[in-house]
């Protein structure tokens, strides 16, 4: 959530995943059901320990298999959310990793430069920037005009990003100069064993140009914090932190010769080099390509320390990016597991959608973002390439008409030992299901109709819902909700899962949230159309 934003602006080492097998043992999706990462991560993080059991996470979804009842009401998605945050250090690794799913359970990949050929039953998506995604399934019963039932998230969180020219060196270290994204908690930032991760533009020996993805495991920066010696009042001021000067991360010492030269003075290694040469030398290392073969690179500042379980219980999920990784892959397994079967879509009338979204931590106005129209172009080309004609407006419009949005995107729990922070009557708690977000000046799209519909799915499926109103005399932030509302007028609830330390480096939220918010997911697609067909508001 860009609540900061918009608020001022109005492990280290690689992780097994069984999915990773599927490939070369296509029935082994029946067998894997323990994930050997999963239990992995509760090992290293101290957790899992005194005979605690292990929880039982079944594989992602294939198309050709179908669900028994018993196992679909005990399913756990919590392993394999664990397996996506620890894959997803950037917007660009959580897009892949859903490609990487969705291709998997059987979704076709589409070009956003080429022709669409679609027919009722299939599944489908694409990508854009590799930083956001849209992916849907067609109803077997679709016709013109029918709509869209949609989850929209987003993929981009609170982090530092590498300068164009990162390169510089203070007092004999090699220091690396980083920007900061969207509204974090940047105290949270210091004393962490940091890395990089992002995408690289690598030029090929024919001339050519390809996208790669990197991650460097090994802990690589470090920002450290000013001893208190040396600020005796930080307890009592206050941690002050100039963002510019104070917020550098450490990546080496100078050589000796460099030192006698830049001794107390900020410069470029030299005056070609835009970044480190060591730096540099690393990312070569990692990508098999030579340094100068590197053409540009796009790199975030990431923790390294990796996603897990926590809290006596482990009733915790103590990880990075929960903001708002954590709703983006409960959306996209709720679509995947909603059409796992040919029968799942035998009777549906409507179009099932996931859209995630880059650049919500700064206000979606991209490419990449929620502010472009790319979410209802594709809306237009899927009603297009059904209906074998171009669509008119009057086609298109009913299509919307008949559309649902769930613009979900993580929640303000309450903290305990903040409470007057919240409104006394609106305290959501972590373990109790989704938080329904209400503001009487716009800040989220939800309305008294769009909320009714959706606590319908969670009543009929007997799911918790909690409720979330700011206080009058505290600022709102705001969601991708309000844009895609408004961007062609679709029906909108927001919602998200309680978490507490919100674009803090380290987040929590409680681990039966995130299978609540599965379940509701999964619920909104499968019985939607019939929950909103006994509702009637303008006719």
């Amino acid at each position: 959530m860009a609540a900061l934003a918009r608020f001022h602006l109005l492990q280290p080492s690689p992780i097994l995943r069984p999915s990773a097998l599927l490939p070369k043992f296509p029935h082994a999706s029946r067998l894997l059901t323990i994930h050997t990462s999963y239990s992995t991560n509760l090992r290293r993080n101290g957790a899992g320990s005194g005979g605690r059991k292990l929880s039982i996470t079944p594989p992602l979804c294939s198309k050709s298999e179908n669900s028994s009842s018993n196992t679909e009401s005990s399913q756990s998605i919590v392993g394999d959310l664990l397996d996506y945050l620890n894959e997803s250090w950037t917007q660009f690794h959580a897009t892949a990793e859903a490609k990487r799913q969705l291709l998997a359970a059987g979704f076709h990949l589409l070009n956003e430069n080429e022709e669409w050929e679609l027919k009722p039953g299939g599944c489908y998506f694409f990508t854009r920037n590799m930083s956001s995604l849209v992916a849907f399934a067609i109803g077997e019963k679709y016709s013109l005009g029918n709509g869209f039932h949609v989850i929209a998230a987003h993929t981009d969180s609170p982090c530092l990003k590498l300068k164009p020219k990162s390169a510089s060196s203070k007092s004999g270290y090699l220091m690396v100069n980083v920007q900061t994204y969207g509204g974090g908690l940047w105290h949270t930032w210091f004393d962490r064993d940091l890395s990089l991760a992002g995408r690289v533009i690598v030029r090929a020996d024919n001339g050519s140009f390809s996208h790669k993805l990197v991650k460097i495991k090994r802990p690589l920066l470090r920002v450290p914090s000013l001893a208190i010696h040396l600020n005796r009042t930080v307890n009592t001021d206050g941690f002050k932190p100039n963002l510019e000067t104070h917020l550098i991360p450490l990546l080496a010492t100078e050589a000796d010769k460099e030192s006698a030269e830049t001794n107390d003075k900020t410069s470029a290694s030299s005056s070609k080099d835009a970044h480190h040469p060591l730096l540099m030398q690393i990312l070569s290392d990692e990508l098999g390509c030579k340094v100068e073969d590197i053409a540009s690179v796009e790199l975030n500042v990431c923790d390294t320390q990796a996603s897990c379980l926590g809290g006596a219980n482990d009733e915790f999920i103590f990880s990075g990016r929960l903001d708002n990784l954590a709703s983006s892959f409960c959306a996209l397994r709720a679509l995947v597991d909603a059409c796992a079967s040919p029968e799942d879509l035998a009777n549906e009338h409507a179009v099932r959608m996931v859209a995630l979204f880059d650049n919500e931590e700064v206000g979606s106005d991209s490419y990449q973002g929620a502010g472009a129209p790319t979410m209802f172009e594709a809306m237009r080309r899927i009603s297009a390439s059904l209906g074998q004609q171009s669509v008119g407006e009057c086609g298109f419009a009913r299509a919307i008409r008949h559309s649902f949005l769930v613009s979900a995107d993580m929640a303000h729990g309450v903290h305990p030992n903040f409470m007057d922070k919240h409104e006394e009557n609106h305290r959501p708690v972590l373990q109790k299901g989704l938080v329904i977000k209400h503001n009487a000046n716009q800040r989220y799209a939800t309305s008294g109709v769009t909320s009714f519909l959706f606590k319908e799915v969670a009543k009929i499926h007997n799911l918790p819902i909690q409720e979330f109103v700011v206080r009058n005399d505290m600022g709102c932030g705001s969601t991708i909700g309000p844009i895609l509302a408004s961007g062609v007028g679709i029906r909108t609830v927001d919602c998200g899962i309680a978490q507490l330390s919100m674009h803090s480096v380290r987040e929590i939220c409680g681990k039966e949230d995130v299978d609540i918010a599965y379940k509701h997911f999964k619920a909104f697609y499968k019985t939607f159309s019939s929950i909103d067909k006994k509702l009637n508001v303008d006719f």
